[in-house]
This record gives C-alpha cells, structure tokens and sequence, in this order.
C-alpha cells in the first residue's frame, strides 16, 4: 500500500470514528424515558420568579411542614446545552400543594432546542398534573433530558414563591 493510500484510509477511518462517537452521544443524551428518579437541579439562583394571581387559600402538606397557596405561578429555569446555556418558561397551577396544570414557555435558541423544547412541552403534563408539587423531580420527558435540568430549577423557584 502507498503511503498516500494509507493516509487516505486512516482519514476516512477516523472521520467514521469521529460521526459514530458524534451520533453514539446524541443519541445517549436524548434517549427517552419516563422516570423520575434523577435529582433535583435546584441551579445557581438565577431563574427570574413572578406569581400571578396566588388566591388566598393555602394548603398543609403531609409530613412537610410545608404550604403552598393556591394560584398560578410563573418561573424561567435555566440549563446548559451543548449550544450554551438555555431558559425555559414554566407556568404551574397549584391546588392544595398539587399540580393541576402545567405550561411550559419555550425560548428556544436554535433549532435543536426548539426541537427537545417542544418534545418536553408535549409530555410533561403527563409526568406531573395530579402530583405534590413536593414530589415534583422530572429527569427526561418524552426524549428531552436537559430541559428537565431548567424545569426543576423553576419549579424550585415556584415553591418559594408559593409558600
């Protein structure tokens, strides 16, 4: 073999390498799943809090020590993708410490994010309406694992606000 045939063939066998490694790691970080077991990202305090409307009922939780009142709240969380750092808007409706509705706000900055945004916006009523907002701990929702990431440090950010 030459030594430009050799060059060749190792080019194309680490260019093969490099897009499997590329696609393998993609595919492991969006890998669907419906668990709630990974820990809560409580993040660095910078997700921006607004409450709106809290009505004046409040609610004791079993076994917390804490309440919430009832009402809509508002929070952004933050998480980092491979593009940088991303915000999520999440808007949660509180009855007697549960979760009775849910929206998410997408700030997508690119299309890839547009993309798992608008995965996680579609499933997550799923993974928490009816559920103690104390139970809350969302890892990966319909094949988005980071948005949770910033999910959870708005809901962290709810429950202060709530209370």
């Amino acid at each position: 073999m030459t030594p430009a045939a050799t060059r060749s063939t190792i080019s194309r066998t680490l260019y093969a390498g490099i897009a499997g490694l590329s696609l393998a790691g993609t595919v492991a970080g969006c890998a669907p799943s419906a668990t709630e077991t990974a820990p809560a990202s409580t993040g660095s305090g910078t997700a921006e809090t607004s409450a709106a409307a809290p009505s004046p009922g409040s609610s004791p939780l079993a076994g917390s020590g804490s309440t919430y009142k009832d009402g809509t709240y508002s929070a952004d969380g933050n998480y980092v993708s491979p593009n940088g750092t991303e915000t999520v808007g999440v808007q949660l409706t509180l009855a007697s410490g549960t979760v009775t509705d849910v929206q998410i706000t997408q700030h997508p900055s690119n299309p890839n994010t547009r993309k798992f945004q608008g995965e996680f916006a579609g499933g997550i009523a799923d993974q928490v309406v009816g559920k103690n907002i104390d139970d809350l701990n969302v890892s990966k929702v319909a094949g988005s694992s980071l948005t949770s990431g910033g999910f959870n440090q708005a809901v962290e950010q709810i429950k202060s606000e709530a209370q």
